[in-house]
């Protein structure tokens, strides 16, 4: 059992590399239907249950250091290079898609308690009031819903680990999916988000990274991070508007800003942007656990079920509107989880 914090943090960079190099080396048809990044999360989740590494306070340390400092960090890389001229033109339309996947939500929510409220317990209002909340703004929402109709704490716990649960699979199911995209769209008449960006001009052409590159976005992002950090602690937060909540909204916009400056020239944001997100995931993962579950199996039904009802009324609104898998997903991810 691992038991020092430099050994977990090696661990989690193997798993995170591990499974990318191995999908290069072989080429195996598995990597078509499950991508890396879902192996990386599906080894490290099952290599915690398991009990790989004691859960000290000092890997706690690194688990949350790689979170909360590496979150930020990757999010700026990625929005980097990211064109507001395509954003622009894809607005309405995404926009469009959030409000169909959280309506599908809701009205998923109000079927499956029709069904199964009564089997559910006398918490089941309450309960999935605050799943949903969490749903649709993440864990301060679910928070927030839970104390706004006085859901009693005992029955909290069915609540937090369904929404883990479920959440957990429904990434890993939206990851693997993604080899299908075109098949999707296809059939649902969609264009691509890669279509739609086509279609705005762009002088950013793709060239193979150096060192030096890379070493440059790690020192900016680095920067980035670190001053967004300092000033989310100047801003006024609530439980709706963490300081983590403003520490990424302000790494966004330095994202948006950064991709409309010559630094946006520079090659390889997006490279260490995915490897670092290789490595979030990984520590994520490092975190799961499925206790609780065996006591709350009809409540975790219930959240696989309100699932499968929304996904049914995504894929038809997503014919009804042309909408693509991705958007489909990053909306849905939007929501789901927060």
């Amino acid at each position: 059992m691992i038991e020092s914090p430099v050994l977990f943090a090696a661990l989690l960079i193997t798993a995170a590399a591990g499974f990318f190099a191995l999908e290069r080396a072989t080429g195996w048809r598995l990597f078509k239907v499950l991508p890396p990044i879902v192996l990386i999360y599906l080894g490290v989740t099952a290599l915690a249950v398991v009990g790989t590494w004691q859960p000290t306070a000092a890997i706690a340390v690194v688990q949350k250091t790689i979170t909360r400092e590496m979150l930020p960090a990757l999010l700026f890389l990625l929005l980097a290079t990211c064109d507001l001229r395509a954003i622009i033109a894809l607005g309405p339309r995404v926009l469009g898609a959030f409000f169909c996947a959280t309506f599908s939500i809701l009205l998923a929510f109000i079927l499956v308690f029709s069904a199964l409220g009564g089997v559910l317990g006398e918490h089941a209002p309450k309960a999935l009031a605050a799943l949903s909340g969490g749903w649709m703004g993440g864990t301060a929402n679910l928070l927030a819903v839970k104390q706004s109709v006085n859901l009693e704490s005992s029955a909290l716990t069915q609540v937090l680990v369904t929404d883990a649960v479920c959440y957990s699979v429904w990434v890993m199911l939206l990851f693997a999916a993604a080899p299908f995209a075109e098949r999707f769209n296809r059939w649902a008449g969609a264009a691509s988000v890669a279509e739609f960006s086509a279609q705005v001009d762009t002088s950013l052409k793709p060239a193979r990274p150096k060192i030096w590159h890379l070493l440059l976005w790690l020192i900016v992002a680095g920067l980035v991070s670190t001053l967004a950090q300092r000033l989310a602690t100047l801003l006024p937060t609530s439980n709706a508007l963490s300081s983590t909540s403003w520490t990424l909204l302000l790494v966004t916009a330095a994202g948006l800003v950064c991709a409309r400056t010559p630094l946006a020239r520079v090659p390889g944001s997006s490279l260490l942007g995915s490897a670092l997100l290789a490595l979030v995931v990984a520590a994520l993962a490092s975190q799961s656990t499925f206790e609780g579950l065996a006591s709350a199996p009809m409540f975790v039904l219930s959240g696989f079920l309100i699932l499968a009802v929304h996904a049914i009324l995504m894929l038809g609104l997503a014919r009804l509107f042309r909408f693509d898998l991705f958007t489909c997903s990053v909306c849905s991810l939007a929501n789901i989880g927060g």
